[in-house]
């Protein structure tokens, strides 16, 4: 055994230790930013600590969703079948893949240890068994995680994602605020789906609770007058007498096709050597074809590649001119290193050209967000050069392909802070959602730095916290500082939130007053609305709540217990997959959610067994 091997065993079961230690309770103070960043190691201690998955005496396995029988050739992506595009990405992937930061499991060397009880040392090379706590068993992905952490010859890639620590309950008496910017990312939903449908639950740490909820339409009433309206309501909780869950709901309003202003999209594409594989450039191609079929008359296109050097594919050509943007992108192949950096800072500078208020410009980014040479390689760095221009009004879209070595953390923080959206796609039917309708929406900003407070009524409300958003916090002092800035919806988007709280028994005054404050497309002063949150818009029971209020709640809950939430270490799938049974309708990608959690039961049931 190697002195660096041993070294490495001692700094990770040392770090586990104090992490476990270090693991705060539940208190009344609301965490920055930093603080709630957590480091890989942690968030892998917090995730075995806390991942339990109870389903009471039902732990038979449901069967796995279908994956596409590979076939050992053709991978040409010209007219092809959606299922048997879909096949060719997962043989590319090479089937199950579950990872943390920094390490894919997929092909995972033999290394296995013991969890040990007190006194005794890791054995290495010793038979897998379960832990010894049977009650918060690890699950599948977990135990493949903490085998690659203690491989001696791991590799270094791998997907990385960034763990947040999640909001903890606040007393209403010493906090009633809480602050965040809007968020309608789904990538977060759609990763976990293609691991779920691999064979693996997602990483707790690529698990965002609001892109869970986001991923999916709700019902809400449009607005009369204005860029939105907002939707509230309320319900009993399914997991806990005591307490209630809350459904905040903003609808953007809607802008036809005709209506809207011109668009010029630069596609900023990955063809470096890791997205040679069907399921990244070949659907990134196909994926902006759709887009382009989409466009108006007076929209314009522009592509630009980056590999080992970047490269001006398509000046600015009109949309209607389709037969040359096909070839344009027919003509692109993958190889080389990955100049992420200067690919972004080329794409910027032609979007900036036609930046107006006239005209949207948004940079659209395809890639696997791996990126290993040439400037700017961090996503800091590549903001700090891309910054003017998004002072400038050019606005951002960030869309994932591929598996293995995906930079979820880079994609999102990148979007994030360019003032846009980001997308995970995994299949051509994923890639028509987002390239047909997203995007489409996305085009035509109606609000930006659209701001939420929910300032709860201590006389009513004992205790809340906010499910997700933790990536999106505002401080509560920056509400109305216009300077800050914060999330923004497109057109016909509707951004959800949930709380869980605790409420006072027999108060029966209002429980909140929920305010939105946003600015104009272009303005730079903010207007604000406030709604209140009155006693009778929560239902009497979860069934007399609407079937959209008990599927938001079944989608948020199944997103915590999956993060591996403390606070949702009581929460069953079980319960979560009966109401969305029980809400889901006849709408497909309900539907499919629904496959999901059995597919999720199933797999933390095998992982209790230890299996």
């Amino acid at each position: 055994m190697s002195r660096t091997f041993l070294k490495r065993g001692l700094c990770l079961w040392g770090s586990a230790l104090l992490a476990t230690c270090a693991l705060p309770a539940c208190t009344s103070s609301k965490p920055t930013k930093e603080e709630r960043v957590m480091a890989p190691e942690a968030q892998a201690v917090a995730d075995v600590s806390h991942m339990k998955m109870s389903e009471g005496s039902d732990n038979s396995p449901a069967p796995p969703l279908a994956a596409a029988a590979p076939s050992p050739k053709d991978t040409d992506t010209d007219d092809v079948s959606e299922d048997e595009f879909s096949a060719k990405a997962v043989r590319a992937q090479g089937g199950v893949v579950g990872v943390v930061a920094g390490a894919p499991t997929a092909t995972a060397p033999s290394v296995a240890y013991s969890p040990s009880g007190p006194g005794d040392s890791a054995q290495m090379g010793a038979p897998m068994r379960p832990p010894a706590r049977a009650a918060k068993p690890m699950s599948v992905a977990m135990y493949r995680e903490r085998k690659m952490d203690l491989a001696d010859d791991a590799p270094t890639g791998g997907n990385t994602h960034e763990a947040w620590k999640p909001n903890t309950f606040i007393e209403t008496a010493k906090d009633p605020l809480s602050t965040f910017g809007a968020d309608v990312d789904t990538a977060s939903y759609t990763v976990a789906r293609r691991h779920l449908t691999q064979g693996s639950l997602p990483p707790g740490s690529s698990v965002r609770v609001e892109e869970f909820i986001n991923y999916f339409k709700f019902r809400y009433a449009p607005p009369e007058n204005g860029a939105f309206s907002v939707h509230l309501d309320a319900a009993p909780s399914p997991f806990d007498a005591k307490r209630h869950f809350l459904r905040v709901g903003v609808q953007g309003k809607s802008v036809s096709r005709s209506q809207r202003k011109a668009a010029h999209l630069v596609f900023l594409m990955d063809t470096s050597g890791s997205m040679s594989s069907p399921d990244r450039l070949p659907l990134a191609k196909e994926a902006v074809k759709i887009a382009v079929k989409n466009l108006n008359e007076n929209d314009t296109v522009a592509i630009v590649t980056y590999a080992g050097s970047t490269r001006d594919v398509l000046p600015p050509t009109p949309a209607s001119d389709v037969k040359r943007i096909h070839a344009a992108l027919d003509s692109l192949e993958s190889g080389g290193g990955t100049a992420m950096g200067s690919g972004m800072e080329m794409a910027y500078k032609h979007a900036v050209k036609k930046a107006s208020g006239q005209v949207v410009s948004r940079v659209v980014v395809l890639t696997d967000g791996d990126t290993n040479i040439g400037p700017n390689l961090n996503p800091n760095s590549m903001l700090e050069s891309i910054r003017k221009y998004v002072a400038e009004g050019v606005t951002l879209t960030t869309v994932g392909f591929g598996m293995g070595n995906y930079r979820d953390d880079l994609m999102e923080k990148l979007a994030d802070k360019g003032n846009g959206n980001c997308f995970y796609v995994d299949s051509l039917k994923e890639a028509r959602k987002v390239f047909e309708t997203q995007l489409t929406g996305t085009l035509e900003v109606i609000a930006k730095d659209v701001k939420l407070q929910v300032e709860f009524n201590p006389a009513v409300v004992s205790r809340y916290r906010l499910l997700g958003y933790e990536n999106r916090d505002v401080a509560d002092k920056d509400f109305r500082n216009d300077k800050v800035d914060a999330g923004e919806i497109g057109a016909g988007h509707n951004v959800t939130a949930m709380y869980e709280v605790e409420l006072i028994p027999g108060a029966k005054e209002k429980l909140a007053t929920v305010r939105v404050r946003a600015k104009a497309p272009n303005g730079t002063e903010a207007s604000e609305q406030a709604f209140p949150f009155e006693r009778s818009m929560v239902a009497s029971s979860l069934e007399a709540a609407s079937p959209d209020f008990r599927f938001a709640l079944s989608v948020a809950a199944t997103a915590d217990i999956l993060r591996g939430n403390p606070a949702a270490q009581d929460w069953s799938l079980k319960t979560t997959q009966k109401l969305a049974e029980g809400s889901a309708a006849s709408n497909a990608e309900r539907l499919e959610f629904v496959q999901l959690v059995t597919q999720a039961r199933a797999l933390s049931g095998a992982s209790a067994r230890g299996n």
